[in-house]
């Protein structure tokens, strides 16, 4: 089946969502497609902290009823090393905050929203067999089939890649149109998801011995809780009660406890930088993780997304009325954040993980620093400043 669209979108993760509903407030139509179940998308445990900037944009977009509700706002973080946890207020160096509020829960209220506006068409979940051609026209095609085995070719004006690493849109690009530059990491998280009330008020960013480990949180009786762990590791070997003696050993304090609760979900992820850029090929553009991925320390991965579709939006929105200039200027505006935020979460990560093999040097080194960002005014508002985000457009 033959259709026409002005703008396709492949992914319905944060970027692909938010794309579709911003270009909606344009008055732009999209076709939305995404391979897997709604369920699916609706309950994939991701990142969990929000930027001040994108914040900002969801309560623009009229999106953040909920977040408003039960997000929960920080000012600061703790980091903690040499047996001290000493903390870093975001407010007072800044004036600027996060809010903890799950990916997950972004991803449910941006769906509710399109099917909301647009009826239960406005999102095709479960599509198979994706691929975009013609890229080297002005009327790219999008083509897929739909959960009922239909199959669509869509023409469009322009194709948005927000299909995540491994998705089809990136790979679309002709050979040798894309330079890539990519590091992986001798280390990666073991996450849970826990049901017992968080033992902190604010993040802990934990330097040990034994390894990286972050205290999080998802409401107040949710905890969200990681460990350094080896990127070959077994979760299989990492029972329940293993994991808790293991984040106790690394949060210990005297006089501090870490409450412990059923364990509700596990998982292992590695710990990757890549960049991909230009994030644009003709009238195909590339957003989120399609383009670029960040390890988590820094909490970059979902709102470099959004940042990414706060500037592709306007930028659609002025090629689709024969005004170019931002949709020439995406990618290089996009990757100028991009590669920011990438030196940002390289730094944290290098600085707090302890890297197999190292030497005293190393940790004498990683220790020198947090003392560093710890002490010093200027330093600790460098961290506070990347932490809560550079500015949005607007």
């Amino acid at each position: 089946m033959r259709s026409r669209s002005q703008v396709g979108i492949v992914g319905a993760g944060p970027a692909g969502l938010l794309l579709s509903h911003l270009l909606a407030q344009r008055g732009i139509d999209s076709v939305l497609i995404e391979i897997r179940s709604r369920e699916y998308c609706e309950a994939r445990q991701r990142a969990g902290v929000l930027e001040d900037g994108s914040v900002r944009l969801l309560r623009e977009a009229g999106l953040a009823a909920r977040l408003d509700q039960q997000g929960i706002e920080h000012g600061g973080i703790y980091l903690q090393f040499g047996g001290e946890r000493r903390h870093l207020d975001f407010r007072d160096l800044t004036g600027r905050t996060v809010t903890v509020y799950a990916q997950t829960e972004v991803v449910k209220d941006i769906i509710s929203r399109r099917i909301a506006d647009a009826g239960p068409g406005a999102i095709q979940f479960s599509a198979t067999d994706t691929e975009v051609a013609d890229l080297d026209t002005d009327r790219p095609v999008l083509r897929y089939t739909s959960e009922d085995g239909v199959r669509y070719e869509v023409t469009c004006d322009a194709i948005a890649g927000c299909d995540g690493f491994h998705g089809i849109c990136r790979p679309a690009m002709p050979a040798g149109t894309l330079t890539t530059v990519e590091r992986d990491y001798p280390y990666a998280w073991l996450g849970i998801l826990a049901d017992v009330p968080p033992s902190t008020d604010e993040l802990i960013y934990a330097h040990h011995p034994r390894g990286f480990a972050l205290h999080s949180l998802r409401t107040p009786a949710i905890s969200r809780l990681y460990l350094q762990v080896s990127p070959d590791e077994d979760i299989a070997s990492w029972p329940d009660e293993r994991i808790w003696a293991e984040l106790s050993e690394r949060f210990a304090l005297p006089g501090w406890t870490l409450r412990q609760g059923p364990v509700l979900d596990k998982g292992i992820t590695p710990m990757r930088s890549f960049v991909s850029s230009p994030m644009r090929y003709g009238r195909l553009f590339l957003a989120g993780d399609s383009a670029h991925i960040v390890p988590p320390t820094g909490a970059k991965g979902l709102n470099l997304a959004l940042a990414d579709v706060a500037h592709l939006a306007p930028a659609l929105d002025g090629l689709l009325r024969g005004r170019p200039a931002l949709a020439d200027a995406y990618s290089a505006t996009c990757l100028e954040r991009v590669w920011r935020s990438t030196h940002f979460s390289w730094w944290m990560t290098t600085m707090l993980h302890q890297t197999p093999g190292a030497d005293a040097m190393e940790t004498q080194l990683q220790l020198s620093q947090l003392r560093y960002i710890t002490t010093s005014r200027a330093a600790a508002t460098s961290l506070a400043e990347n932490y809560t985000g550079l500015p949005f457009p607007t």
